[in-house]
């Protein structure tokens, strides 16, 4: 096992999230500005590589999905408000595609690690699905979260890094400014956002991602 593939730990009196709903790169910008929020880590799970790597969850062939780990603390925040938010910025009724990103890696998932998340999970679905704030029924799959991969890091904190990349602008800025609009009484501070980026490692591969607004069709 890679240093990469080691089980991240978490303190006491936080907890942990998996979350995936399409490009990571968009959940790891939004979460980032979520108040309670203490990191949030890219990474794959929900397939059968053991040893997961970029391009070949990409390709659909791992059966992995593309998800974030967000480590929270719940007495800021609440597993609830986080996936309040998980299923208002992306579309949860089209399982496996996220605008023009289409695959199972980039499908509607709730991985949970206790049967408490699952019954919120269910419960906050149908609290959305009430709300008819999507036109059709809501397909994201909740299964338990059988291992967790990080990401490599040139993935960490994409968006912040990279913000004039073709998909930075096209897909991940409307959508980071739309939750900003959304959920103004959950966002950081705009000095605590700027303490946690520094903390985030940085890359010295970037991808130059061409205009279009989807990954696959981008140039790496």
């Amino acid at each position: 096992m890679s240093d990469r593939d080691a089980a991240p730990s978490i303190e006491p009196g936080r907890h942990a999230a998996v979350l995936g709903g399409g490009c990571f790169w968009c959940l790891d910008a939004v979460y980032r500005d979520l108040h309670g929020v203490i990191d949030v880590q890219p990474g794959y799970a929900g397939g059968d590589d053991p040893a997961p790597g970029y391009e070949a969850v990409c390709s659909g062939r791992t059966g992995h999905a593309e998800v974030v780990r967000i480590e929270y603390e719940p007495a800021l925040v609440s597993y609830a408000d986080l996936l309040r938010v998980f299923f208002t910025i992306h579309d949860p009724t089209t399982l496996n595609r996220q605008g023009a990103d289409v695959g199972s890696q980039y499908r509607s998932v709730v991985f949970t690690s206790v049967a408490d998340e699952r019954a919120v999970a269910g419960s906050v679905m149908r609290e959305i699905a009430g709300a008819g704030l999507w036109d059709g029924p809501i397909g994201t799959e909740i299964s338990p979260l059988p291992l967790f991969h990080p990401a490599e890091a040139e993935h960490h904190d994409y968006h912040a890094r990279h913000p004039e990349a073709g998909y930075c602008r096209v897909v991940i800025a409307p959508k980071l400014a739309r939750f900003r609009m959304q959920f103004p009484g959950l966002l950081k501070a705009p000095g605590a956002r700027a303490a946690s980026r520094e903390l985030q490692p940085s890359s010295s591969s970037r991808k130059n991602w061409s205009a279009s607004s989807s990954k696959s069709n981008s140039s790496a």
